[in-house]
């Protein structure tokens, strides 16, 4: 009995190990084609603990509406719903913490999606990363998605002529009802 505990503990374990290993060469792949450094995809990591913190031990953010965050080279996109104006403007300040070289503060007054608008969300970011990555002239892994109740805001470090053509991209896909661009532009 006891060698047959140890033999389940110990592929259960293993398991974890495995999907460790496949998680961190994910994570090296994607590193490897962004165009951030190394040190600023950390950084970024650190940014987003640090803003979600922040919201969530501010009094008035905590639990108000539906805030999401996204980090990418030292820029936070707010997305989400919020019950009133005064929040929206907390949120925009607490976001500020260090490491923060702007805040895109694109929260909307409005009462929080329902699960099937989220669901939908997730197929509309789906179904663009997949055009820019079919298509040769966006670099997919340079941009991040994020689509909240059918608007479409685009982040990432490209050039005008990749803006322009992942803003087309993403514009004509069924369900987007707008597309917001929060790039940094690299020179050319």
């Amino acid at each position: 009995m006891n060698k047959l505990m140890l033999v389940v503990l110990t592929s259960w374990l293993l398991q974890g190990c495995a999907a460790a290993v496949l998680a961190g060469g994910a994570t090296a792949v994607k590193s490897a084609g962004d165009p951030r450094t190394l040190g600023s995809q950390i950084d970024d990591k650190s940014i987003q603990v640090k803003v979600i913190r922040a919201l969530d031990d501010n009094a008035e953010t905590k639990n108000k509406g539906n805030i999401n965050m996204t980090s990418y080279n030292g820029i936070v996109l707010l997305t989400g719903q919020v019950p009133n104006e005064r929040v929206r403007e907390v949120a925009g300040q607490v976001a500020r913490v260090e490491g923060v070289r702007d805040v895109h503060n694109q929260l909307r007054i409005a009462s929080e999606i329902s699960f099937a608008t989220g669901s939908k969300d997730s197929w509309i970011t789906t179904r663009i990363k997949g055009k820019f990555l079919a298509d040769e002239n966006v670099s997919g892994l340079n941009i991040k998605v994020v689509t909240e109740n059918g608007e479409v805001f685009l982040m990432g470090l490209v050039n005008q002529q990749e803006a322009d053509r992942a803003v087309n991209l993403a514009r004509n896909v069924d369900g987007v009802a707008r597309v917001i661009k929060a790039f940094e532009y690299k020179a050319e």
